[in-house]
């Protein structure tokens, strides 16, 4: 308990910037490209359903945050603020009441869930590796 994540914690401080681990050997940015690109698919699938111009740009303005903000984790895994506050949180408040208010889950609610799960995830290692 304790001492493993007291192990991965200097672990962690130790790495090189481009190599911070998430505990499971996967560096916490290449999951944050993953949702840039889950991200961007929900506004190209939300445009093509209902051919609203704003889900399109919806999904590249905050796709392009998230890439961003997964760019900057790379190169400094302590810079997380545009990935957290600009893409994932916000998504999380504005897709989740989307979901909720029109209960559909696709592709709205997909991408509340992975903004939640990513708002989590960065937020349990900030806590994990604050001095």
């Amino acid at each position: 308990g304790s001492l493993l994540s007291g192990l991965r914690r200097e672990e962690w401080r130790r790495a090189p910037s481009h190599c911070e681990w998430t505990g499971n050997g996967v560096p916490l940015h290449w999951f944050g490209f993953g949702y840039t690109a889950v991200v961007v698919s929900g506004g190209i699938v939300g445009y093509v359903k209902t051919g609203r111009v704003a889900s399109l740009a919806a999904g590249l303005l905050f796709g392009s945050l998230a890439g961003l903000g997964s760019y900057q984790m790379s190169q400094d895994p302590r810079n997380v603020w545009v990935f957290l506050a600009a893409t994932s949180v916000t998504f999380v408040g504005v897709l989740g009441l989307r979901s909720y208010y029109y209960g559909k889950v696709m592709p709205v609610g997909l991408i509340a869930g992975a903004s939640l799960l990513m708002a989590a995830k960065v937020g349990v290692r900030m806590l994990m590796t604050a001095d």
